[in-house]
Order: C-alpha cells, then sequence, then structure tokens
C-alpha cells in the first residue's frame, strides 16, 4: 500500500508540475502592450486551432517594404465565447489589428482589437496582464 501511495503522488506532483508552466505560457510579457501598434493589413493565413488562433497578414512599414506579420490571440474557446468562427477571417480581407509587438522586435504580436477595413468589428477578448 505505501507503494502505491508513493507513485500516486508521485503523479500528482508530476501533474501539477506540467500545469503550472502551461499556465505560465499564456501571459503576455514578451509583448509591449502598454503601447499598441495599429496597421492596415491584408490577411494571409487564419489559423483556427489550439493553443491560440493566430492571423498571419501583410502590412506595409514606414519605408514602403512589405512586413509579414503573425498575432496570436487567446485559446480557440474563449474566441468562440466572443463570437469568432474559422469564418471569421480568410487571406484577402482587409484588417486594421490593434496589437501588443513583440518585445524583441519580431514581426509578432498579441491582438488586442480587430476591426474590418470597412469598420465593422470583431470582439477580441481581453488578453491576459503581464
Amino acid at each position: 500500500m505505501t507503494r502505491k501511495l508513493v507513485v500516486v503522488l508521485a503523479g500528482v506532483v508530476g501533474l501539477l508540475a506540467v500545469c503550472g508552466s502551461v499556465l505560465a505560457h499564456h501571459g503576455v510579457a514578451a509583448y509591449d502592450m502598454a503601447n499598441p501598434v495599429t496597421l492596415k493589413a491584408t490577411v494571409t493565413k487564419f489559423a483556427w486551432e489550439n493553443p491560440h488562433v493566430e492571423i498571419y497578414f501583410d502590412a506595409t512599414d514606414d519605408n514602403g517594404k512589405v512586413v509579414h506579420w503573425r498575432v496570436e490571440t487567446l485559446s480557440l474557446e474563449k474566441m468562440v465565447r466572443s463570437g469568432w468562427t474559422r469564418e471569421s477571417l480568410k487571406p484577402g480581407d482587409q484588417i486594421v489589428p490593434t496589437f501588443g509587438r513583440a518585445k524583441n522586435g519580431s514581426p509578432l504580436g498579441f491582438l488586442i482589437k480587430l476591426a474590418f477595413a470597412d469598420g465593422r468589428q470583431l470582439r477580441v477578448p481581453e488578453a491576459p496582464s503581464n
């Protein structure tokens, strides 16, 4: 009986260790959420998948160069609760995303707000705090 107890406790400790690291992944510390960026962009891909829905788009920088961006959102479940579907965006859609840019300067971000070029908006759940 003692051996079974040790095995069960070891399993529980292992599970808790894994869960802690998974939850830590969902923070936004890698993004500058205090200084959001807003761009006019064209969707190139809409990845409707776990663990995060991702939006890929092209936007022209101040020098006229096209930059390929990837912006993540919250979980698929939270996006569904906010009214999103796998059909919410498609390649070619003209969008105006607002996002916290990656602090390391790479073309990555965390979505804060999303509007279409015609002014329609998709509700974006609030991002977790740092």
